[in-house]
């Protein structure tokens, strides 16, 4: 083996030689900037939804409820369906497209579909930078989400396909890590420009341009992935690219096998109606719970509205972006620490330590809330404030090493190629639906359960917690096309799925045969 290159050991004892070469680094840092796009547009709708410029213009009736003490409790004071949409617009349209990206990414390739996303993603920029009402906000809104639903199918998958098999957790987590990043980009933003009166939130807007445009130009110059060219077709295309990619002329072994994963693939004519088959029941029902099971640890109502949560403990705007700010910090250092980790410890053991420190930050936060802050009281004293500030940032630390990067990855490594594009399309719009409930409910919820939504988030904990122990198995170190041996046929639980599917598939080849003979007679 050369130096600076690794081996992958096969089942059948031969190895994939792959270094890691810079085209490989390139490319995926590229890719991942959709990543960075997503994380933008989660952080600055929260951000902006707390300026009073902002709120003035486009949600008065929660502008003078914000401003105008004793109308309502602390915690309503955000509770507005249209303010809801405005977030979880983008979600919706996410979901909406991520059919249409399944298709594009099975026929056009995931280089085409991350360049799709890119203009759809400028497109909205234009829209929520220039927008003079409630409707061109909407639309803004809607086209940023078509490129989150054509990005989060593509990025994924290109990103399992293109790393070597060793680091490819870590390189896959890039593109969680640029989520992270963006949020803290965007809270950054949101500090600056909540002190340009009239316009900051315009300049929040419209920055989004950057990533869209990183996004745009890296999609022009990306390699598409082996599997993707084998898949449709364009073999030799392929073998060129793979031996690019691993920096060595010796892939026959690899080319092989993606070979044979894309025969079986050609031979699906309905992907969605096969992904239904009991044969990959496993690896369905991992990614959809997964995706649900992501949303409901409750980041996404932290971090759509960490601006407006700490607004409503009694911070004033500039202390709650502030605050924003330092848990987005945590956030991008804490998924740091997953990329150097999941590829040593494991995926379990990552998602089993977090459960446990996200349970107990959830718990304290609600006791904290439920003594300390009342319907109208002036929010919490200053030792208290710190208290729950601390306790955000040890359940987003526990979140960004383990749940937020493990609930793309493990889906994108799993399914074989003849799913693959259709379990991504449904691994993203399970994780698009519930973004969207969580984003158009919580304000609401907050209203409604105050301090009880804390616990309700934590009970949640402990049921996904115990759905990892038991249920999901490890995927640390297995190459992509050998999960279904490696994997799913060694799980105490699953294995009965394959089995049986394959004692099926036999007995009907033998049928088959049977009747072939009769007919011969």
């Amino acid at each position: 083996m050369p130096a600076g290159g690794f081996a992958v050991s096969a089942p059948t004892g031969t190895e994939f030689e792959a270094k890691i070469t810079p085209i490989v680094i390139i490319s995926c840092i590229m890719a991942a900037t959709g990543g960075l796009m997503f994380g933008y547009d989660v952080g600055v709708s929260g951000g902006v939804t707390s300026m009073n410029d902002f709120l003035r213009k486009f949600f008065p009736k929660v502008y003078r409820r914000k401003n105008e003490t004793g109308l309502d409790s602390n915690y309503c004071k955000y509770d507005n369906q249209g303010l809801q949409l405005f977030t979880s617009s983008l979600y919706l349209a996410g979901l909406t497209a991520t059919f249409f990206a399944s298709y594009t990414t099975r026929r056009l390739g995931r280089r085409l579909t991350m360049l799709i996303a890119g203009f759809f993603f400028i497109g909205g920029v234009i829209f929520n930078g220039a927008a003079q009402d409630l409707g061109m906000l909407i639309v803004g809104r809607i086209l940023l989400g078509c490129g989150v639903g054509f990005a989060n199918q593509a990025v994924p998958l290109f990103l399992s396909e293109i790393a070597p098999t060793r680091i490819r957790g870590g390189l896959n987590i890039l593109f969680q890590l640029n989520i992270t990043i963006g949020i803290l980009f965007a809270n950054l933003i949101n500090y600056g420009t909540s002190k340009i009166h009239t316009w900051g939130w315009r300049l929040s807007l419209a920055l989004a341009g950057i990533p869209a445009f990183l996004l745009t130009i890296g999609a022009l110059f990306v390699v598409d992935t082996p599997n993707s060219l084998i898949e449709r077709g364009r073999l030799e295309q392929g073998r060129a690219v793979l031996c690019r990619i691993r920096g060595t002329n010796n892939v026959d072994a690899e080319f092989e096998e993606i070979v044979q994963a894309s025969n079986a693939a050609r031979q699906v004519k309905h992907p969605f109606r096969n992904l239904l088959k009991r044969r990959n029941r496993p690896q369905l029902v991992i990614a959809i719970v997964l995706q649900i099971f992501q949303q409901f640890t409750g980041i996404n109502a932290i971090m759509f509205y960490s601006p407006v949560l700490f607004n409503t403990l009694g911070f004033k705007n500039d202390a709650s972006l502030y605050s924003a700010v330092i848990t987005g910090a945590v956030n991008v250092v804490s998924t740091l620490v997953s990329i150097y980790s999941v590829d040593r410890v494991g995926r379990r053991a990552l998602l089993l330590e977090a459960g446990v420190q996200m349970f107990f930050s959830q718990v304290v936060i609600s006791v904290v809330l439920g003594f300390k802050v009342k319907d109208h009281s002036e929010g919490l004293a200053k030792g208290w404030a710190v208290l729950v500030v601390l306790m955000v940032c040890i359940f987003v630390s526990a979140f960004a090493w383990s749940w937020g990067p493990l609930g793309w990855l493990i889906p994108s490594e799993t399914f074989p190629l003849e799913t693959r594009s259709a379990g991504q399309s449904v691994t993203v719009c399970t994780n698009l639906l519930f973004t969207f409930v969580i984003a158009q409910a919580f304000l609401s919820m907050l209203c409604h359960m105050k301090y009880g939504i804390f616990a309700f988030f934590s009970g949640w904990v402990v049921i996904m917690s115990i759905f990892v122990l038991f249920f999901l198995p490890e995927t640390k170190n297995v190459p992509i096309e050998e999960m279904t041996e490696r994997v799913w046929k060694q799980h105490w639980f699953w294995k009965r799925f394959v089995e049986d599917a394959e004692l099926e598939k036999l007995e009907g080849a033998v049928n088959n045969g049977k009747a072939k003979e009769v007919e011969s007679a």
